[in-house]
């Protein structure tokens, strides 16, 4: 968690700095385009600190009113990172159409185009750690940041390319006309965080190759178990929670039936590290003969 954290705290300093940069291209060139992108970084700014604060709250430990911890805190940071892009792309369209209808030449483009770019590669380089470090630590906080900022860079391309063919063809109208579709893909962008989101907040399973994996570990580490079925599973934060019956001979010993227990656990936190885990053991009349079957 220390090391989320961290990770955090450089996406502040580097949305920022992306930030003062955008806003130099924009004011360079003038264009609504390059303003529109920058915008779009002013939410890059309010996410990394959303992002910061839901992981500062999920590394609090579990307490008398959460019993299951503060992990889930990381997903309202997501949610508020997309509606905030979503804001951020009706700002933009107010901007945009106005001079859609009135349109104006873009002015001296070369070295805006060139701040521009300057802040597009420092935001790809960091989408790539923020990235990486989100599917190592399984965070959604940093994995929404992360892709946010990929959608950013891929924003800034295509800014960029339209800026230019404005002022190379003369068509001053290209200019807004991309502000617009940067604003239509910014708010896909955010319905899909909202939506990934809302799902860790409604316990949504985890996905199929995930659960093909839990399933193989329990079948592969329950030598004298008869039977495993009502299996669940959910997502909070970082932490994965598992929970299933396991079916023994009625004549097994608690110490027999606690030793499948314990291996199973280990099966699975090696698998799943960090998984919480938690089995219910029923006799064999309880056998249900479907989920995962060890006979």
């Amino acid at each position: 968690m220390e090391r989320t954290t961290s990770i955090a705290v450089g996406s502040v300093v580097v949305a920022t700095v992306v930030l003062g940069l955008k806003f130099l291209a924009y004011l360079l060139t003038g264009s609504v385009a390059l303003y529109s992108d920058a915008l779009e970084s002013i939410i890059n700014v309010a996410a990394a600190l959303a992002a910061l604060i839901a992981l500062r709250v999920a590394a609090r430990p579990a307490d008398a009113n959460h019993p299951y911890g503060h992990t889930k805190a990381e997903y309202f940071s997501a949610v508020a990172e997309g509606v905030l892009i979503v804001l951020a792309a009706v700002s933009i369209a107010r901007e945009a159409w106005p001079v859609l209808l009135n349109p104006r030449p873009v002015e001296a483009p070369w070295a805006g185009l060139l701040v521009n770019l300057g802040a597009s590669a420092l935001n790809g380089v960091w989408a790539a750690v923020l990235l990486r470090a989100g599917r190592a630590a399984r965070s959604p906080a940093l994995l929404a940041d992360g892709r946010h900022i990929v959608t950013d860079v891929v924003t800034s391309v295509g800014v960029l390319v339209g800026v230019l063919l404005a002022r190379l063809t003369g068509f001053s109208w290209l200019d807004p006309a991309l502000a617009l579709l940067v604003a239509g893909n910014i708010v896909w962008s955010g319905w899909g965080l909202v939506r990934e989101s809302v799902g860790g907040l409604m316990d949504a399973g985890v996905d199929p190759a995930t659960e093909a994996r839990i399933r193989h570990a329990m079948s592969e580490h329950a030598e004298g178990a008869l039977e495993m079925h009502d299996l669940r599973t959910r997502h909070a934060g970082q932490v994965t929670f598992i929970e299933f019956h396991l079916v023994v001979p009625g004549d097994m010993t608690v110490t027999q039936a606690h030793a499948i227990c314990d291996r199973l656990e280990d099966a699975l936190r090696s698998e799943m590290p960090g998984a919480h885990v938690t089995i219910h053991v029923e006799p064999q009349e309880k056998a249900k003969h479907h989920g995962v079957l060890v006979l």
